[in-house]
């Protein structure tokens, strides 16, 4: 399964990929610099019965609103990521717009930095993010404390579990979202499998 996250720049989407992955997507010397994702960013952990999620943490910041896009294609399930002091804001309306335009259907949310604000409050912005995703799976969680952590990882082994399966039959295509020369190798590119399948050497 594949999760993108989504949501406004700083509401927590690169911490939370770390603590459920144990992977810093943010590899860059810049946006460590800058506290900011710039470039898509990948990580992997074993879901339910040792099945692999896919995460892709995309840019939060509209100035990268392009590379957020190349990032969210065939994707399995959209991580809304919404901070509990801010509550929905701009980038979080136009990342849950362009995943519905792009096809994606199923979503969860989550609200981060819980710890920050009272009850009344999360309260509030869990009412927020259900009228943006109805139905959708709700948590809420710090990544300082560790809690709703376990319950998020709930939520994402059920959805793994009800995930369909892609066609393998089918001809490969691939979403590319990078391409570039490593020395050594040559080209590479890495994206988002949709049909078919590929093996070494092929």
């Amino acid at each position: 399964m594949l999760v993108a996250t989504a949501g406004h720049v700083d509401h927590g989407k690169t911490s939370l990929i770390q603590h459920l992955t144990g992977t810093d997507t943010d590899r860059l010397a810049e946006e460590k610099q800058r506290g900011l994702t710039i470039e898509l960013g990948y990580a992997f952990a074993n879901g339910d019965a040792n099945e692999p999620i896919g995460f892709i943490d995309v840019p939060g910041h509209h100035r990268f609103l392009n590379t957020m896009i190349s990032g969210i294609n065939g994707i399995d399930l959209g991580m809304l990521v919404v901070a509990a002091d801010d509550g929905p804001m701009p980038q979080t309306l136009e990342h849950l717009q362009l995943l519905r335009l792009l096809g994606v259907e199923r979503f969860a949310g989550v609200i981060s930095k819980s710890d920050l604000v009272d009850r009344t409050r999360l309260d509030e912005v869990a009412s927020q993010i259900a009228a943006l995703i109805p139905d959708a799976p709700l948590v809420e969680i710090s990544t300082r404390s560790g809690e709703g952590l376990d319950e998020l990882q709930s939520i994402l082994d059920t959805e793994l579990r009800d995930c369909p399966e892609r066609q393998t039959e089918a001809q490969f295509r691939l979403y590319v979202d990078r391409a570039f020369i490593k020395k050594g190798a040559g080209v590479v590119v890495t994206g988002t499998c949709l049909p078919g399948s590929i093996k070494v050497g092929d």
